[in-house]
């Protein structure tokens, strides 16, 4: 069963977002992350952003979220406010 790696971050700017969908897009993924499908919602007028990372199985998961928790916090949309980590119900696209 696939497994998400939610995170909710405060004081995420319209301006650091931007810069953040750059460096993604343009950039590798952090060294020995698996495979992975990324997320990230934004709310550009309370700056506050919601990072959803599905990982395929628990063992994914478990790297990913140790490769993910050690990141410094410039590497990051801004200020950790929570992780919660959720299996997934349900996976459609349209």
């Amino acid at each position: 069963m696939a497994l998400a790696r939610v995170v909710s971050f405060e004081g995420v700017t319209p301006d650091r977002m931007a810069s953040l969908k750059n460096q993604i897009e343009s950039g590798d993924p952090p060294e020995g992350m698996p495979t992975a499908e990324l997320m990230i919602l934004h709310d550009p007028e309370g700056e506050r952003s919601l990072a959803i990372v599905v990982f395929d199985n628990e063992e994914d998961y478990r790297k990913g979220d140790e490769i993910l928790s050690s990141m410094p916090g410039p590497d990051t949309p801004g200020r950790r406010a929570s992780v919660s980590k959720y299996d997934v119900a349900v996976r459609t696209s349209t």
